[in-house]
Order: C-alpha cells, then sequence, then structure tokens
C-alpha cells in the first residue's frame, strides 16, 4: 500500500523560521486503489473547521500509514509519533459558505512534534497547499508560547481590516504573507510540523465536486 523503498523524498525548509516541508513522490503504490476504496465509503462534514467531507480510513490503511511514515519522521523530524487520525478528505464548501474562520490560514495543533501529512489523489489543478507568515507577529509558526500573542493579534487585525472577504485564501493578503506553495502532484505527499500557518490553496474558480473519482481528494492524517 506504502512502500518507502519507492519514495523519492526531498526536503525544503521555508521562511525565516527554517521549518522543515518534506516532500514525497510515489507516496501510494497503487493509488487508483485507494480512491477506489474512498468512494465506496460514506463521507461526512465531521468537522466545523474543515471546508468538506471525510470519511476515516480503515484500521489497515492507517496501521500501514504509521509503519511507512515512522522512519521518516525520525530522520525530518526527530520524533516517532502515533498516529492520531487519518481521513479521506474532498473540499466541498462553496467559497460564499466559508466561515471567517475558514478564510484564513489555520494551523493543525502547537505540540512541537504533532506531524501533519497530505497527500494529493487528485488532479494538480484543484490545488496544493501554501504556507503562511503573519505579518504583525511575523510568526510563521503558532505554538503554546505563542498563542495569545497570536490570537490577540489576530483579534487587532480584524479590527483594522474587517473579516477576510468571502473565499479561500490563495496568496497575499492585509495580514497574511505567503511564503511557498509546494507544487501539487498526483500521488505526492506532504509531511509538515502541524503548528506551521498553512492553507489549501483553491483558486476562486474553484468547482466543488463531493466525487471522490472527480474531486479534490486528498489523505489528511495527524500525528502526535
Amino acid at each position: 500500500m506504502f512502500d518507502p523503498d519507492r519514495w523519492r523524498t526531498k526536503i525544503t525548509h521555508k521562511g525565516a523560521e527554517g521549518e522543515p516541508i518534506v516532500t514525497i513522490d510515489e507516496f501510494a503504490t497503487d493509488p487508483a486503489a485507494l480512491i477506489t476504496a474512498a468512494a465506496q465509503l460514506p463521507f461526512a462534514r465531521l468537522s466545523p473547521y474543515y471546508p468538506g467531507l471525510r470519511a476515516p480510513m480503515g484500521p489497515d490503511a492507517c496501521a500501514a500509514l504509521l509503519n511507512a511514515l515512522q522512519p521518516l519522521c525520525r530522520s525530518a523530524f526527530g520524533c516517532t509519533p502515533g498516529l492520531e487520525s487519518a481521513f479521506y478528505s474532498l473540499v466541498t464548501t462553496p467559497r460564499d459558505q466559508l466561515a471567517p474562520i475558514q478564510r484564513l490560514p489555520h494551523y493543525d495543533g502547537m505540540e512541537p512534534h504533532r506531524l501533519a501529512l497530505i497527500v494529493y489523489l487528485c488532479a494538480p489543478r484543484l490545488g496544493g497547499t501554501s504556507f503562511y507568515r503573519h505579518r504583525s507577529t511575523g510568526y510563521e509558526t503558532v505554538s503554546l508560547e505563542r498563542f495569545d500573542v497570536y490570537r490577540d493579534a489576530l483579534h487587532a487585525d480584524v479590527r483594522r481590516h474587517g473579516l477576510p472577504p468571502a473565499g479561500y485564501i490563495a496568496g497575499d493578503t492585509p495580514v497574511f504573507e505567503r511564503l511557498s506553495s509546494p507544487e501539487a502532484a498526483f500521488n505526492r505527499g506532504l509531511l509538515y510540523r502541524g503548528r506551521n500557518l498553512h492553507s489549501g490553496d483553491i483558486a476562486p474558480d474553484f468547482a466543488c465536486d463531493p466525487n471522490p473519482a472527480t474531486g479534490r481528494l486528498t489523505i489528511t492524517a495527524f500525528f502526535v
């Protein structure tokens, strides 16, 4: 299902904080089988934050994912986390229905060893992932020690600039600067610390599609 011996990996370091982003090509040995498996699952809205539908991956796939990734987690991030959750995910929320918090970059947790993975099982034109810097604080990551400062500064930004307009963030704004946008590719994974400010790179003309075979299907997994 996942064979690290076939992977082609590259580590880059982004921004002033130098956070590592690991790109993994040829992630799944048979990505078409994963898409077929996803199409058999009942997708549902499982989170108020994710702008779409998700279906949990089965226990065998989760075990294979963790077993394949642990050596890379050790070498790239100096940790050997367990798997917290893994989903098939589809972006399906129209831009004019996004909650304000969904229009901003987000982070997946503040723990230093929390890792996030996204694997693209869709056409690259449906969008990748971008990483951001918060302009007023300069923060590229949000840790427990930074949280209060970041929260207060973000509230001040909203008072000054107003709520972000309806739509997915896809570039620089008065509040956030886009640092990098690793190119999306079919069967490519990105592994990074969850505390990085990031967002799906969803274009203004993105057409929401709930079909796993043709929509923006990804694997999203969290390790801690």
